[in-house]
Order: structure tokens, then C-alpha cells, then sequence
């Protein structure tokens, strides 16, 4: 039987957003599913069109025309659109969520308002151009995944720097905070993620950018002293490739969102302006439908994490047949009678040398692969 006539509408929303992602070019798209290229571009047209609700079967009739839509209806809509600015997806999904019995348009009607009062214009079709793949790291959980990054800095009323860090669970596209910071230094990022690891618990990696104080790309492994913190307490540092923000799409998009909603214009000062990110973020959180999530919000589908965090500081462990070396003050190690650069980021840790071949040893700092050693040359090859 078709792919198209067994398909239920959950697969089929899946499709369309495994293509709106931009991970996927059409053709390997439609080879994964099995199906023709012309029965993908009709349920990517259908989407574009209605949205998640042209993927239903053409065989059931809509209940409620445009001619049909009351004026209240209109009224709620009109006032919802103002309220948020979103789209017809977005509020339809919302007003019926609060009003499941009330006869709510399709999200396509809802669009054709919008317009109808100026408040918003026909959306042009952009050419869709290839896409450098993102990471092969998909959550199917909450806390599997958390994302991390700053915001772009930019100057508040008083002319002080606020440098926003976010942070959100990648499966339930959750916010778990959104922090005005005075820099990007270290002290003050990791006293946001120890706040975070105490209330929701810890996650089983976090995916960030290769930057400070993520990461530290003149440091082996590009280890910073906040990842190897992380490691510490069994978190796995994931990052994008250097210069393709895209490979942490969501994040992105949630950025722009902010952007949008907070920051034109920029408040006064760093206190008013966190309350403003902290009311962007319930909005958020509690009451902004998300299409990757198929139209539920983040708060239907988050839970906290197993795996408590209590503070203080953690060894890290290697198996038996581990040599470990302890790294000096000047980040180095003794091999033999000879002394190894690693990093001054580890100095004072503990890290496991594996043998691989005859003279050649794996290097790792808990489960994170820094380097091969070639014990004869006292080469390191990353």
C-alpha cells in the first residue's frame, strides 16, 4: 500500500518538519519514507498552505468556512495576534487549547485575517539552498540534550553591556533560563548552571558553540575550565561546527524570538530588563505552541532530571587498565622521563592514558578523547 494512503497525520508532520529543518534536501528526504517526490512536495505544499491541519484526508470535509467565522471568533483572534505576534498556527493552537469547545478556523483562515487587518502581509516563498548538516544528536528525552549560548551583547538605557545566556532542554524546547550577564566570563556562566543543575538536575550533555566560556580553542580538546567542570559531574560537552550556528537550529530560532520580544527596544537597566526575560520566558515556556512539537508547549512535555546534583566537587574515575598521570600546575604530565604538554586548563586533574598499539596511547579526560600519544616520538596527533 502507498506510503501516502497508510500514513497517519503525525508522520506526515514529521516529514514536513524534518524538511522545513533544512537537514534534508527533498529527494533523500522522500527516499527515507518511501515515497515519490511528488506525493512530498504535496504534503510540503498542503503545510505551507494550511499548515499541520492540510495534512489531514482530503476525505474529511471542514467543519467551519471562512463565510461561517463570527464576529467574536474574528475579535479573539485579532486580539490574540496583537497580544503575541504570531502566526495563525500558533494562536488557533493556543485559543483551542483554552477553548477546545469553541468553533476556532482552520490556521490558514485564521492568516487571512491577519491580513485582512494589517497585521501582518503575505509571506514570500524563499528559495530553500543547501544546508551544512547539524550534529547527529537528537534528544528523545528531556535532559538528554540541553542547549547553551549567548545572546548577542547589546547596551541597555543606561548604556551598560547585557549579555544574555540561554539555556534550554533540546527534546521539550523547555527555556530553562534566560540570564542577563554583565560578560561572558566564566565565574558568571557557572553560577547559572550550578543554579540549573540544583533545580532541575543534570543533564546528559550540553551542545554549545566552540567560544568562551564554552570552549577554548588554543586548549586540547578544546577544553575550557567550564566544560571540564562538566565532565566532572558526567556531563558530555557537544559542540557545532566553528562558524555554523544553524547545527543548533532551534536555539536560533528561540533567539530571534527573543530578540523580537525583549530587546527593541533594550530597558533601562539590567534589573528591568531581567524581568522582562524572565516574563519572555514563561510566555515561552507555558503558552507559546511550538510546531516542532507539534503544536504542545514546552511545559506539557518537560520533566525533571534523574540524576541529582548537591554540589561540591567530583574525581573522575578510569577503568583498571587505565595509566593515570596527574596534569601539574603548567599542564603537563610525565611520561616515562618525559614531560607532555596537555593544557593548563586540566592542571591539578587526573587523566587515563589508553593503550591503542605498540607505543601509541589514547588520551581522555573522563570519558573525553583529547589526543593519541606516540610514546616514541612523545608526539601528541589530535
Amino acid at each position: 500500500m502507498p506510503w501516502r494512503e497508510r500514513s497517519t497525520m503525525e508522520e506526515r508532520a514529521r516529514f514536513v518538519l524534518a524538511y522545513e529543518s533544512g537537514t534534508y534536501q527533498m529527494t533523500e528526504l522522500c527516499r527515507r519514507y518511501g515515497i515519490s517526490r511528488q506525493c512530498g512536495y504535496k504534503w510540503w505544499q498542503r503545510y505551507e498552505q494550511e499548515g499541520l491541519e492540510g495534512l489531514g484526508d482530503r476525505s474529511r470535509a471542514p467543519q467551519h468556512s471562512p463565510q461561517q467565522v463570527s464576529s467574536e471568533i474574528v475579535e479573539a483572534l485579532v486580539r490574540e495576534r496583537k497580544r503575541y505576534g504570531w502566526g495563525g498556527k500558533k494562536i488557533v493552537a493556543r485559543l483551542r487549547d483554552l477553548e477546545a469547545s469553541r468553533p476556532w478556523p482552520a490556521a490558514a483562515t485564521a492568516d487571512r485575517y491577519f491580513r485582512q487587518h494589517g497585521l501582518t502581509q503575505q509571506r514570500q516563498r524563499r528559495r530553500r539552498g543547501s544546508q551544512t548538516a547539524r550534529p547527529q544528536v537528537v534528544a528523545t528525552e528531556p535532559n538528554q540534550i540541553w542547549t547553551a549560548d549567548f545572546k548577542g551583547e547589546f547596551r541597555l538605557g543606561n548604556r551598560q553591556y547585557c549579555y544574555p545566556l540561554t539555556v534550554m532542554d533540546s527534546f521539550s524546547r523547555y527555556l530553562l533560563s534566560c540570564r542577563s550577564l554583565a560578560s561572558v566570563a566564566r565565574q558568571g556562566a557557572g553560577r547559572v548552571f550550578d543554579s540549573l543543575f540544583r533545580e532541575y538536575g543534570l543533564p546528559a550533555g550540553i551542545l554549545t558553540d566552540n567560544g568562551v566560556p564554552f570552549g577554548q580553542p588554543s586548549s586540547l580538546g578544546r577544553l575550557s575550565r567550564l566544560s571540564v567542570w562538566w565532565i566532572k559531574l558526567g556531563i558530555v560537552p557537544i559542540r557545532i561546527q566553528p562558524g555554523h550556528p544553524e547545527q543548533n537550529a532551534s536555539h536560533e530560532r528561540m533567539h530571534r524570538e527573543l530578540k523580537k520580544e525583549t530587546t527593541r527596544p533594550p530597558q533601562s537597566d539590567m534589573k528591568s530588563q531581567q524581568r522582562c526575560f524572565d516574563q519572555f520566558r514563561k510566555r515561552y515556556n507555558e503558552e507559546r505552541p511550538h510546531e516542532g512539537l507539534l503544536m504542545k508547549r514546552p511545559v506539557q512535555l518537560y520533566d525533571l532530571s534523574q540524576r541529582r546534583y548537591h554540589g561540591g566537587t567530583v574525581q573522575v574515575q578510569y577503568p583498571g587498565h587505565y595509566e593515570v598521570r596527574k596534569v601539574s600546575h603548567a599542564g603537563a604530565i610525565r611520561w616515562n622521563t618525559v614531560r607532555i604538554f596537555l593544557t593548563t586548563v586540566l592542571a591539578y586533574e587526573y587523566v587515563g592514558l589508553e593503550a591503542l598499539d605498540d607505543g601509541i596511547w589514547s588520551i581522555y579526560f573522563g570519558n573525553h578523547f583529547l589526543a593519541r600519544l606516540d610514546e616514541r616520538s612523545s608526539m601528541l596527533y589530535t
